[in-house]
């Protein structure tokens, strides 16, 4: 149902490497990058990617907006959480069960963005 999802950035080269490193946990790698953005898949499906806005305004997030990041089991989804934090980004729900079946992990990134790292059972 979605073919990507992009937040903003007002620091490119700081937020890649952020992502680099948080998405090797999660076993995706760069699909291509431009002038204002870098983007990453684990596939043929879905991408994600992160951008200087168009309009060359600084960036925000949005409030209520959430990416979800699926991982592949509880562990990895605490762990990505874990180095998010070690990278500089906001802690928003530490990784636990939510709900029956779904462990989640929120952080904000570098720039605000809220995410979440989870693992269904």
């Amino acid at each position: 149902m979605i073919g990507y999802a992009t937040v903003g950035t007002n620091d490119l080269a700081r937020a890649a490497a952020f992502y680099d490193e948080l998405f090797a946990l999660l076993g995706a790698k760069r699909m291509f990058e431009t002038p204002r953005g870098v983007f990453w898949t684990k596939g043929q499906g879905p991408f994600f990617g992160i951008l200087k806005p168009f309009n060359e305004q600084p960036a925000t997030f949005g409030n209520g907006t959430v990416i979800g990041l699926e991982a592949d089991a509880d562990e990895i989804s605490a762990s990505v959480h874990a180095l998010a934090l070690r990278l500089g980004g906001q802690d928003e729900g530490a990784p636990g069960v939510r709900s029956p079946g779904w462990f989640c992990a929120y952080f904000r990134d570098l720039d605000g963005n809220k995410l979440n790292v989870y693992h269904r059972s």
